[in-house]
């Protein structure tokens, strides 16, 4: 490989990571009753939309057929990605539901 494909092949691994962060996050706010695109536009209000999100709820399964994704991993997940913002609403969100 030459340093061109290196570079490239670098930058697709990097996407496909990204785009597993949102689907863990979009299947987070599943398994929590919450809206995605609500918790989102609530971390980036100046975006109108993100097509990752969009592709990433095609792929989010019901509740009721999901595992468990631990607010840990999650919030871990969205620091590893530099998604500060999100990492805030979510936390939001788990202290709301610890509460109830």
């Amino acid at each position: 490989m030459n340093r061109k494909e290196i570079e490239e092949q670098v930058i697709r691994n990097y996407q496909q990571d990204e785009e597993m962060m949102i689907l863990v996050f979009a299947q987070w706010c599943i398994n929590h009753d919450l809206d995605p695109a609500d918790v989102y536009a609530r971390a980036y209000p100046a975006q109108k939309s993100n097509d990752a999100l969009n592709r990433a709820l095609e792929l989010t399964v019901p509740k009721s057929e999901a595992d468990e994704i631990i607010d840990e991993t999650l919030l871990g997940v969205l620091s590893l990605f530099g998604n500060d913002d999100l990492a805030f609403v979510v936390s939001e969100e788990m202290e709301k539901q610890n509460k109830k």
